[in-house]
């Protein structure tokens, strides 16, 4: 369960006398996720998601609610925050900072179709077209500085073969400069568990706090290994085709992308080895049990460079 504090009814409605969404009627906890603590939260107005911040900080957080109420008013399907009587989207609850946004329709999916791989890298085009003109800049805190501090930490964790494949890819990825690249706000863990889908439609893209500045190519990057990755971590060419051709009648891709794509593929798989070892061998208390298989990732990027396969349109 994904709920690191615990919340009342009783707290929640004296909490809930800043906001002008009328009387609690339902809190419920949500089971996912390993960042925060999260609740359903149903009122006489609507319902609503409350986010209660287990490691982000208050002066963190004002860059991805501003972000989110940005996309939501560029018609971008995402939690919409909601301003207190103060008009402030972050308040304190139980000593944490929390907020509550706008519950979107829609379910996530295990096992997308081709028409939902579209349905996604459309809106993922649309969300960087409307990412444009938000004036924050958040530089990306799991770029190659994190890969750099992060390695050592887990390289005991692993045998002689791991420990040679990520300090090569590190090393790699060190020498890389994808600034010429074109750059924008991301997503940056857009996976299949953080997009609600009514059929082949977009109901929603939740969970923006791994949001940063970056190459918007990276991004298209995370979201091909999860979306369209097959059995033994092969990727799946009709679905990566299908969402890189639907991302590119939105935003279209430039030929210095297409140059950039496989080694693209690799940094984006090498992002999320590296952050499921750090998980499942130095977790926080109360997380391990929400750990993801390490080896899912390391299996990806060995294709990778095995095959030196990278689908494009």
């Amino acid at each position: 369960m994904a709920v690191f504090t615990s919340v009342s009814e009783a707290e929640l409605t004296a909490w809930l006398g800043d906001y002008s969404l009328g009387h609690l009627l339902e809190l419920q906890g949500i089971a996912s996720g390993i960042e925060n603590t999260n609740y359903f939260v149903t009122t006489s107005n609507g319902r609503f998601v409350l986010t209660l911040f287990e490691i982000l900080s208050a002066d963190e957080l004002p860059f991805y609610l501003n972000l989110m109420a940005h996309l939501a008013r560029h018609g971008i399907p995402c939690p919409n925050p909601v301003a207190n009587r103060g008009n402030q989207f972050l308040g304190t609850l139980k000593g944490k900072p929390a907020c509550i946004v706008s519950r979107l329709s829609g379910k996530s999916t295990t096992t997308p179709s081709n028409a939902q791989c579209a349905a996604i890298g459309a809106m993922l085009g649309q969300m960087h077209i409307a990412g444009q003109s938000f004036s924050q800049i958040m530089p990306n805190p799991r770029g190659a500085a994190w890969r750099a501090a992060t390695a050592p930490q887990v390289l005991p964790f692993l045998d002689a073969q791991q420990a040679a494949l990520l300090e090569s890819e590190v090393a790699l990825h060190a020498t890389q400069n994808c600034s010429s690249l074109p750059q924008g706000v991301i997503h940056a863990d857009l996976f299949r568990d953080n997009a609600l889908l009514e059929d082949d439609r977009v109901g929603g893209l939740i969970d923006f706090y791994f949001a940063c500045s970056d190459a918007l190519l990276y991004d298209v990057a995370i979201t091909v290994n999860d979306w369209c990755m097959g059995a033994e971590g092969i990727l799946d060419a009709v679905k990566a085709q299908a969402l890189l051709r639907a991302y590119h009648a939105e935003r279209p891709l430039l030929n210095s992308e297409h140059k950039a794509w496989p080694l693209m593929l690799r940094v984006a798989s090498l992002r999320f080895w590296l952050s499921r070892l750090y998980d499942k061998h130095l977790p926080r208390d109360g997380e391990l049990i929400h750990a993801h298989d390490p080896r899912h990732f390391e299996r990806i990027l060995k294709n990778y460079i095995a095959s030196e396969l990278a689908i494009w349109l």
